[in-house]
């Protein structure tokens, strides 16, 4: 059985062997400097120099991202920012469901998987070997989306996909109030998967403003799903990380294939779209970059979940330790397989304990 006493310890200096990096507010200087004194504002940093807006437009809503517009620096919770090796090192991979609770899990994201591509009119008909159709013919065959029906599946997608890790977290949080004791460092991983799902709906919200039609249907799907994954967590934590790293991986498809289009000019709208400043500041990326960029980043988090959740599917939730309390691997290792197992996770563990005590 794992040791319980792997916590998270901001403060720790600790060796990384891979190029992914973390951002942490404890222990990362704003890349420009500012000065304020608000506080409680996503993304400034106390020595930020820049403007802010009057005190009397400081609670009007600027747009749909921010309260205050062009801030940059520390973020709320760490997240990776990944090399260029990583962000092409992803894979399309998939994890065979062997249990009842796995194939339960796989089904209902199939089910779930089917009614979204109904909702967002998602459509990725194979194309016709050496056609000779335009773009547009391509568009009106229902072989290609257009930048539209992209953002709509984005945006319903990313609104959806947010709620697990909080739903995930408010369990645990609640469980170790009522037992009086640690959590062994699940409550922040799954708050951070929260927070970087919803900074992903938060970059694609500077494309798009939905209509009032959307957000009801947001609304609605929020709620239901929000209701069935706190139920159905309390009765099989393990069933519904599972369900997750499925969900994930249907992420992961739609991500690549939304770069393939990119890459192969059907989706002309996005190839030399600039990066919303958000994403710039987020990701860490130059000040050249695209959205063909953050798109990358956004498949490399997607990846990043999917292994988590079939890693911690693969744990007692009850009494182990989360591996990824302290590091995580690289996209090296998360982007080729599905998840750690028991016996892998346990590993990981002892050498996040000798990084720490600096036998590494």
């Amino acid at each position: 059985m794992l040791k319980t006493t792997v916590l998270r310890c901001a403060n720790v200096p600790l060796k990384r062997s891979f190029s992914t990096t973390f951002f942490r507010p404890n222990n990362l200087k704003a890349a420009t400097p500012i000065t304020t004194a608000v506080k409680g504002v996503e993304g400034l940093h106390k020595n930020d120099t820049r403007s802010i807006p009057p005190k009397s437009d400081i609670l009007t809503k600027h747009d749909a991202v921010s309260t205050v517009p062009d801030v940059r620096g520390d973020w709320v919770l760490f997240h990776p920012v990944y090399s260029p090796e990583e962000l092409k090192a992803i894979e399309v991979v998939h994890r065979d469901a062997t249990t009842f609770a796995d194939k339960l899990a796989a089904t209902m994201v199939m089910i779930a998987r089917r009614g979204f591509d109904l909702v967002s009119r998602y459509k990725h008909k194979p194309i016709p070997a050496n056609h000779n159709m335009s773009l547009e013919e391509l568009r009106k065959g229902g072989y290609v989306m257009d930048e539209s029906q992209w953002l709509m599946r984005i945006l319903f997608l990313e609104s959806i996909a947010g709620v697990p890790g909080m739903v995930a977290a408010t369990c645990r949080h609640l469980r170790s109030l009522r037992l009086m004791r640690r959590d062994a460092g699940w409550i922040h991983t799954l708050l951070e998967e929260a927070e970087n799902e919803r900074m992903h709906l938060m970059t694609f919200m500077t494309l798009k403003q939905p209509s009032i039609f959307f957000r009801a249907m947001i609304l609605g799907a929020q709620g239901v799903f929000y209701n069935l994954f706190f139920f159905s967590y309390l009765i099989s934590p393990k069933t519904c990380h599972r369900f997750v790293g499925y969900l994930e991986e249907e992420a992961v498809i739609t991500y690549t294939r939304a770069i393939e289009e990119i890459e192969k000019g059907r989706l002309p709208e996005w190839a030399d779209k600039p990066a919303p400043g958000i994403a710039k500041d987020y990701w860490r990326l130059p000040e050249n970059a695209t959205l063909l960029d953050v798109i990358y980043a956004v498949r490399s988090d997607e990846t990043t979940h999917r292994f988590v959740n079939h890693s911690l599917a693969n744990l007692t939730p009850e009494n182990d330790v989360n591996p990824f309390a302290l590091r995580e691997p690289d996209m090296l290792t998360k982007g080729v397989k599905p998840g750690f197992s028991r016996e892998e996770s346990a590993q990981y563990v002892k050498e996040s304990h000798a990084i720490m005590e600096g036998r590494v």
